[in-house]
């Protein structure tokens, strides 16, 4: 891949993945589930991406988290919170903008 779209690519995901996982987070979910679901879905993320994210958005309130100690392994779920339900319907709205104005000027473009 030319590695100035990578770099766009780079900048686009990361915005891109925020929105994924605060959607996601609708459900119950712990961090290597989540992992799977992305992939499953055809969208490539690595876990030491997905881990400081989480972390992040916990620590700005947007999810919260908790241990699960009653399997095998611990597992640390995580969930979006009200404040992370209002920043993700914000965010799809600027993205909804976003996409609007480009399929417009992607149509006028077709037709010029």
């Amino acid at each position: 891949m030319n590695p100035e779209i990578a770099n766009f690519e780079t900048e686009m995901n990361r915005g891109f993945l925020q929105v994924l996982v605060l959607a996601l987070l609708e459900k119950e979910m712990y961090g290597y589930s989540m992992v799977r679901t992305i992939r499953e879905l055809g969208y490539e993320v690595e876990e030491n991406t997905l881990y400081p994210l989480l972390r992040r958005l916990e620590k700005n309130g947007w999810v919260k988290s908790k241990w699960d100690l009653g399997e095998d392994r611990p597992r640390k779920f995580y969930v979006i919170t009200a404040s992370g339900r209002k920043l993700r319907d914000e965010l799809l709205d600027i993205w909804r903008k976003q996409d609007e104005i480009l399929k417009r000027i992607m149509k006028e473009k077709v037709h010029v």
